[in-house]
Parts: structure tokens; C-alpha cells; sequence
């Protein structure tokens, strides 16, 4: 598996670089095309239907949306209230695209922080994220325990003056591993994810319970170990009051003792990235 830093990425990564790329240019491509009064189910149909149209047959999860205060998951309490909703969107407000498609057996995990028009706070926001992503990836590389990493990425979150959104998700998790997928014409979901996803993630879930380690990076005991090799697709989400943005990408971690070679993001060309690169220019 070799380092993105060197540009030589293995067939495999590159498989998952492609469906990754592929759902960024969705999220773009639908981004695009929002306007006031689009509600967050039909922005999800619109990155079902382009994905779709390229070939995504099955997913890990299917496409979310979420408009305005539902970006900092305000009052989320159970799992259904991830789900897509009738919220319009209004000039202004911020928007989350997040969605997991399969493509050729390689799984990408994304999420897209956008708004409709000019956001101050928004922009402020996405700013910050920059220094979670460089703190995730120096800590990872340090072989620090996930849960560890965590507590860092709430320390920072506090610092910079946020509230921790992604413990609002199932198991408060900021990441989780992906994998390959086999391929089927047909890939039935179970409460928007696909069966196949599940069942690979319970599997590792089983596998790394008796080896002491799970596929779910959280705040809980069951992650205090360092990161397990392989790919893992991270989110760090940060809420101001009624306005949160993240972004999700692919975490490639490997048992390099190079820390270059240890962990790296698979791709460094990525809607947030190259905004933040332009920002400092």
C-alpha cells in the first residue's frame, strides 16, 4: 500500500479514490442546483439519481440531506430523525450532503458543507475544520488510541469555541471503517444502508471484539486501542448554535512504521482541501 504523499497509490486505493472523487463531484453537481424552496428529500433523490446514472447500484448508506438547523442536528434524538425531511431551503442557509455509494465493490463514506448564498459563520466554521483534519492525521500517525484522538478533537472543539455534533450519531461516532463489497445486480438496503455494507461492518464488529478492537472510532472503552490498518471514513462536525458543516473522507492507516507511509488521507484534491489551499494563497 503505498504513500499518497509519493502519488503511487496501490490499484486498490485508487479504486476507492475513484468512488470517493466520484461522490465529491456529485455533491458538487447537486450543490449546484439547489435553490430556495428544494426540500432535503429531493436533494437526496438528486444524489441518488446522478449516482445512479453512473452505475452506483448499491450503497453503505443512502444519500442524506440536511437544511439549515438539521446541519448542527438540533434536538436529534433518535435515528429517524436523520432522515430526510421536508425542510425547505431558504437564501442563506447551510446545507450538509452526506452519502455512501458502491461502486465496482469499492465504498466511499462523504460529506459536502455548502450554503445557499452568503453564510459569515458558515464560512467560519469550515475554516476551523482544517486544524481537526491536520490533528486527526498527526495523532493517528503517533499511534495515540482512537479514544484518545477523540478527546483531542472535543478539546479542540471547545477551544475554538463548537459544540461536538458527531455524538449526536448512532455510538457518537466521528469515523468508522469501510471495506470492499462485492458486487450484485441487485442490493437490497435495511433502513437506508445496504444489507452487504452491514454485514461486512458487523463482521469486522465480531472479529475485532474477540482481538480487542472495533470498526467504530467513538468515545466509549471500545475504542481505546490504536488504529486498526485499513481504510476508515472520518468526520469531524462541528455546531454553532443552529449551524454545523463537517466534511467525510477516506483515513488510509497501515502498519508502516514510516509515519509518512503509516496513515495518510487518500486524496489531498478534495472540495474543502482545495478551498482551505486557496484560502491561504
Amino acid at each position: 500500500m503505498a504513500s499518497a504523499v509519493t502519488g503511487e497509490l496501490s490499484a486498490e486505493l485508487r479504486g476507492f479514490r475513484e468512488v470517493q472523487r466520484l461522490s465529491y463531484e456529485c455533491a458538487e453537481a447537486v450543490a449546484a442546483q439547489l435553490k430556495p424552496g428544494v426540500t432535503e428529500r429531493e436533494a437526496a433523490r438528486m444524489q441518488r439519481e446522478w449516482l445512479s446514472e453512473r452505475g452506483v447500484r448499491d450503497w453503505f448508506h443512502r444519500p442524506f440531506a440536511w437544511f439549515g438547523d438539521r446541519t448542527a442536528f438540533v434536538d436529534f434524538k433518535v435515528p429517524l430523525q436523520f432522515f430526510p425531511t421536508n425542510r425547505r431551503l431558504e437564501a442563506g442557509m447551510p446545507f450538509i450532503l452526506d452519502m455512501a455509494p458502491v461502486h465496482k465493490g469499492y465504498t466511499a463514506d462523504i460529506g459536502y458543507s455548502g450554503c445557499l448564498g452568503l453564510n459569515p459563520l458558515h464560512d467560519k466554521l469550515l475554516a476551523d475544520l482544517e486544524a481537526h483534519r491536520e490533528l486527526i492525521l498527526r495523532e493517528v500517525r503517533e499511534r495515540r488510541t482512537l479514544r484518545e484522538i477523540y478527546e483531542d478533537v472535543d478539546r479542540l472543539m471547545v477551544r475554538q469555541g463548537y459544540a461536538n455534533r458527531h455524538r449526536a450519531y448512532p455510538f457518537g461516532v466521528i469515523a468508522h471503517k469501510i471495506d470492499r463489497v462485492k458486487e450484485r445486480r441487485w442490493a437490497p438496503t435495511l433502513f437506508g444502508f445496504g444489507t452487504q455494507s452491514l454485514k461486512g461492518l458487523a463482521s469486522d464488529a465480531l472479529h475485532g471484539h474477540r482481538d480487542g478492537w472495533s470498526p467504530l472510532w467513538s468515545p466509549y472503552r471500545f475504542s481505546d486501542h490504536p488504529p486498526m490498518p485499513g481504510l476508515w471514513a472520518v468526520e469531524p462536525h462541528l455546531g454553532f448554535r443552529g449551524t454545523g458543516a463537517k466534511f467525510e473522507e477516506i483515513l488510509v492507516v497501515t502498519d508502516s512504521r514510516d509515519p509518512e507511509q503509516s496513515a495518510f488521507w487518500l486524496d489531498d484534491d478534495l472540495p474543502h482541501v482545495r478551498r482551505w489551499n486557496e484560502g491561504a494563497v
